[in-house]
């Protein structure tokens, strides 16, 4: 067994972690006022929105992840510098980035993920209307619900981006643990749960090993579902704990999700679109004619210029019967060749091609 350290050695250690210390604030304040001079460089009438740089903070984060040599995990060190990059950017006045609500879902957890928590979150009622208020100036920023790993596409936000004039600036991965919160923390007391009904579908097998004849009560979101179950013995939600820590509720059980990987994908909305950061994806959404090998002449463009496709989903375009959109995802931006030149190779096929936004690909 190695020797303790002597208390004349703990005392040293501490005095050195405390000069540690006083450089790792006097950097941090170094950077802000750098960081102020950018603002004041852009002029005295620019707002916030005009500070932030999707591109460059996804940058700066790869490089910590480079020069990251440990003991820290490069998830703990992108976590810090983001809230420093969030802390900075906020001199000016903080981002706001509407999601939606009430306080307590994930998707406020995944604005505070990409964005920190120097930003003034918007809690909205609906994916619609936080839509509408990032349209409107009302918000800076949007985060919105796409797809999830184990439930697949969420309709309702791709159905957004048909009339929606607005862009997508980047994109979160949010590694989602459900929970089983009750204001009394038994499961016997439980008669019914309430969720959204996507996390309802995420923890269907465990709701049917330990919970098979409570009603299952489907709502907006997890947080209402905390809200409601707040006030009574026999109700429960599933939700985040989040959730459960705003509204004052016991965890019955953690991590109740069927799947171990269950993540969930959220998109950023703005009202421009940015430079490339050096590792992005481009959405696209395409309106085909009806002719025969109108799709094939969307995708071979992108195989023949070594373009990954990461997804392709179709839905009904709203605008003639029977005729579809199709929402694309593939590696590169837009900017840049080969997907540029593919591209141009693509508007010449197909009806309509509407880049939904170049945007850095998520760091963790």
């Amino acid at each position: 067994m190695a020797d303790q350290p002597s208390p004349a050695d703990l005392a040293a250690l501490r005095a050195r972690i405390d000069g540690i210390d006083s450089n790792i604030e006097e950097l941090i304040l170094e950077r802000a006022r750098f960081a102020r001079q950018v603002g004041q460089a852009k002029g005295d009438l620019a707002a916030a929105v005009d500070y932030y740089r999707p591109e460059r903070e996804a940058q700066v984060l790869r490089r910590v992840i480079d020069r990251n040599a440990g003991p820290l995990s490069d998830e703990v060190l992108v976590r810090l510098f983001r809230e420093i990059m969030s802390a900075c950017l906020a001199q000016q006045e903080p981002l706001k980035v509407g999601y939606l609500g009430p306080e307590g879902t994930f998707s406020q957890q995944a604005v505070h993920k990409h964005f920190g928590h120097s930003v003034r979150g918007l809690p909205l009622a609906s994916i619609e209307e936080v839509f509408q208020e990032v349209d409107a100036g009302h918000a800076d920023f949007g985060v919105v619900p796409v797809e999830n790993s184990g439930q697949g596409t969420i309709q309702s936000t791709l159905d957004m981006f048909l009339t929606s004039p607005l862009a997508i600036c980047g994109e979160v991965e949010l590694r989602v643990h459900q929970h089983l919160l009750s204001r009394t923390g038994r499961i016997e007391d439980i008669e019914r749960v309430y969720s959204h009904p996507l996390s309802l579908a995420q923890c269907r097998g465990w709701l049917r090993q330990h919970l098979p004849n409570a009603e299952r009560i489907p709502v907006s979101s997890n947080a209402e579902a905390a809200r409601r179950a707040r006030n009574a013995d026999d109700a429960a939600a599933i939700a985040g704990e989040s959730a459960g820590m705003v509204y004052q509720l016991k965890s019955i059980a953690g991590s109740i999700e069927d799947r171990d990987d269950n993540t969930t994908r959220f998109l950023v909305i703005g009202r421009s679109l940015f430079p490339p950061s050096g590792n992005d994806r481009t959405s696209l959404l395409v309106f085909i004619h009806d002719r025969p090998g109108a799709l094939y002449g969307i995708l071979e463009p992108l195989a023949r210029h070594g373009i990954s496709m990461n997804r392709i989903e179709s839905r009904p375009s709203h605008s003639r019967l029977w005729e579809y959109a199709f929402f694309i995802d593939v590696s590169g931006h837009r900017d840049e060749s080969p997907l540029k030149d593919a591209l141009a190779e693509i508007n010449s096929t197909a009806g309509d091609v509407r880049v939904l936004g170049s945007y850095p690909v998520a760091v963790l």
